[in-house]
């Protein structure tokens, strides 16, 4: 992968050699290899021993799990946050591994769409629950800084399985629940 790297400063009419540069195609192999762990990670290991039988039966959200990740169209990074909630069916998760979850489908060349499916179908499928909602907010450098060039862009994404789906109240819970004040 360095030697790619290297290639690439070629072909922008860079030098390679000089100062600032000699060490760029090793560090940017390493960024890359960081960025793209997910394709190395698998849910069953991050969720490993982290669900617990538990009686809880009300609505479980983590709001704000900070993402980032790759456009797989330009190899440009798209950030911002990830709201993840289920509804307990007799289980639950410890909930650094929603954190987790996220960053497992984040980290690697993705579309925010199937990303936010990913994160849901995931987690339907560790815990079996009453419901999954996931909404992802998030900035594109392809949009921002290149083509269009709109900066205060967000695009916003989700999905809803379960009774979130099917029950309005619930989806509308969850989605109140977001806009609560956030300075918690």
């Amino acid at each position: 992968m360095e030697e790619q790297y290297r290639q690439i400063l070629i072909q922008i009419g860079e030098d390679p050699d000089r100062e600032g540069l000699i060490k760029t195609p090793s560090r940017a192999a390493e960024a890359m290899r960081y960025l793209t762990q997910g394709y190395r990670q698998s849910v069953e290991e991050i969720v490993n021993d982290a669900i617990f039988t538990e009686t809880h039966d009300q609505m479980v959200i983590v709001r704000d799990i900070e993402f980032y990740s790759l456009c797989e169209h330009h190899i440009l990074p798209f950030f911002g946050k990830a709201h993840v909630a289920y509804l307990p069916a007799g289980k639950i998760i410890g909930i650094s591994k929603l954190a987790r979850l996220v960053d497992i489908f984040a980290r690697r060349l993705q579309v925010q769409e199937r990303m936010t499916v990913q994160i849901a179908m995931a987690l339907e499928e560790v815990l079996q629950p009453k419901g999954v909602g996931v909404v992802m907010e998030a900035r594109h450098m392809c949009m921002m800084a290149r083509g269009v060039e709109k900066q205060n862009s967000k695009v916003t994404t989700s999905e809803m399985r379960g009774i979130f789906r099917e029950d309005r109240p619930t989806r509308e819970e969850f989605l109140n629940l977001l806009h609560l004040e956030r300075n918690v």
